[in-house]
């Protein structure tokens, strides 16, 4: 199994910066794909960015439009999320999940963390 905990979020002005982490543990959780995910509140969940950890692959929803960055610490076991120029709109519960396959549907997620709060204030 895998196991993630993300830590990171709070409240920030727009325009400015956050990054989000995601501990990642487990026996087999190198062979996983961890996704980013957001859930704004009264709308649907939304897939961010993906990395596969094998190969440190990366991939990401081009809506986005490169202000948010995924990378990994292999040292640490842990993903990141840069997120940049960020706006109102950002705000949401982000998540981080684990799939076996490259996939941007969170239903192929097999595992979950609890998530982190991110704010944005206009």
């Amino acid at each position: 199994q895998v196991e993630l905990v993300e830590s990171g979020g709070g409240l920030v002005q727009a325009g400015g910066s956050l990054r989000l982490s995601c501990a990642v543990s487990g026996r087999t959780f190198s062979r996983y794909h961890i996704g980013w995910f957001r859930r704004a509140a009264g709308k649907a969940r939304e897939f961010v960015a993906g990395l596969k950890w094998s190969g440190n692959i990366t991939y990401y929803e081009d809506s986005f439009k490169g202000r948010f960055t995924i990378s990994r610490d292999d040292a640490k076991n842990t993903v990141y999320l840069q997120m940049n120029s960020l706006i109102p709109e950002d705000t949401a519960v982000y998540y981080c999940a684990a799939s076996p396959v490259a996939t941007m549907r969170g239903v192929n997620y097999d595992y979950w963390g609890q998530g982190t709060q991110v704010t944005v204030s206009s």
